[in-house]
Parts: C-alpha cells; structure tokens; sequence
C-alpha cells in the first residue's frame, strides 16, 4: 500500500504499511505503546473503567508471532528515525523480552529502562500486582541524540525545604505518574497520561520536530505533540480508534 504521509495527519491504516511510505531518516521522535499481546480484553472493568464507555476492536497480537511482529514494525521505525532521534516504546512485561530483543537485533542503542510507576493495578489473588509498565529509551546515534537537561527545572532549583534538586528528581528513571481516568467519557481501553507524554516530548523534542506514533490508539501522543507545537504523525489499524482520535485532534 503507498499513501502519500503529510505532517499533521494521522491514518486508518497499518503502521507497516504508512511508515514505509516515509521517507528515510526524517522524524525526530517515536513515542508508542504497541499492543502488548496479553490476551487482553476491552470490556474487563479494570481500572475503575465504566463497562459502556470503551470502545471495540482493541487488535492485539498473537503471543507466538509477536517477536517477528514487533521486528518488523521497528525495522521501519529505525529507517525513518534521524540519528539525532529518539524513540521510548512502552511495554507491559509479558512480552519485554521480544522487544529487547528486536532493538538489539536491529541496532537500537538503548539509552535507558525508565519504568513507570502508576497509583494501582489490577487486583490479584495468587501473585504480587503489576502496578507498572516499563518504557525502553533508545536512539539511533548516542552521539548525536537529541536531549535537554534542563527544560523542566533549571540546574539549581530546588524544592521549596532546599534539600532536593528538582531537575535530578524529575530525570530519575522511575516516573510516579498517575494514570488518567475519564469518568462517564467515551474512552479507548488503554492510554498513556497526557503528563507522560509532555515529559517526553520537552525532553527529546523540540518545537515544529515530527513526532510519530505507530499505534496511535486514543491519539493522545498527536493530542499532546499539537499541543506543544510539535508535527505529528499516527497511524492506527482500528477505525473506531482512528475516528475518535481525529475527533479529539479537531477538537
């Protein structure tokens, strides 16, 4: 399939497919958080989410093929990234080794292992709770990649008692970072925080930088990227998904 790929769109259509039609070392920034093949099912309640609100079609990935899946979709995902780029892939743990591998395999230098930290999981009976996703930071070139120390704090600000450092405390590469409920709103079943996703976004890019999400899900990385004056790009293989992230885009 070739489509012609223009900066502030995002398309109902493989990822495979619209990130071969991009053109070689041109984003700045990948952000994504692929399916995560746990046999997952939309309409659990989990997470205090309201049976009706959440949208169908959730397309996940056979845990058999999903090394060979996910190869294929970072394989693109290095060609089209500059080597000042970056790319953060989320990821539960199930299928972390798949992933690992694959960057490795492909020649992703891995830049950190952040894990974030959100306020609860889903109650279990006979093991501890995940209550986390690990996000893998990785970037073409380390030499040349992209990052800004100090766009959130400044060198020595410091907490209001003097006995922190904010600018350390905010790069740790463990993020508390509540998830984010929308009670009685229309919802996809799983999306990443807004404030996540800033946090990114003003450490790895800066304004008019394409940013690009494979998975674009509920569109909240495109969301998030126009907010900040950033160019995105996304594509999403679920039209519902794809219909309400470009609603909430023109919204």
């Amino acid at each position: 399939m070739v489509v012609r790929i223009k900066n502030d769109e995002i398309y109902n259509i493989d990822c495979i497919d619209g990130m071969k039609s991009i053109k070689n070392a041109c984003v700045d920034l990948i952000i994504t958080d692929p399916p995560f093949a746990i046999n997952f099912s939309n309409k659990k309640n989990n997470y205090n989410r309201t049976f009706d609100k959440v949208l169908e079609g959730y397309n996940d990935i056979n845990h058999k093929r999903y090394y060979n899946f996910t190869y294929k979709w970072m394989i693109e995902a290095f060609r089209i990234l500059k080597d000042s780029g970056s790319m953060y892939v989320f990821s539960g743990w199930n299928n972390l080794n798949d992933i690992l591998t694959a960057l490795d395999t492909i020649g992703f230098i891995t830049v950190n292992h952040i894990i974030w930290k959100y306020q609860f999981g889903v109650v279990t009976k006979r093991k501890f709770v995940t209550a986390h996703y690990h996000c893998l930071y990785v970037c073409k070139n380390d030499r040349l990649r992209k990052f800004f120390p100090y766009v959130r704090f400044k060198q020595n600000d410091r907490s209001k008692d003097g006995n922190r450092s904010l600018h350390y405390r905010d790069k740790e590469d463990v993020w508390y970072i509540k998830r984010e409920y929308w009670t009685n709103k229309l919802k996809t079943p799983t999306k990443l925080p807004s404030a996540l996703i800033c946090k990114i976004l003003e450490y790895s890019s800066t304004k008019y930088d394409v940013i690009v999400d494979p998975f674009l899900g509920s569109g909240q990385v495109a969301v998030v990227s126009k907010m900040l004056g950033r160019h995105y790009i996304g594509f999403e293989i679920v039209e519902d998904y794809y219909k309400f992230a470009k609603k909430r885009l023109q919204e």
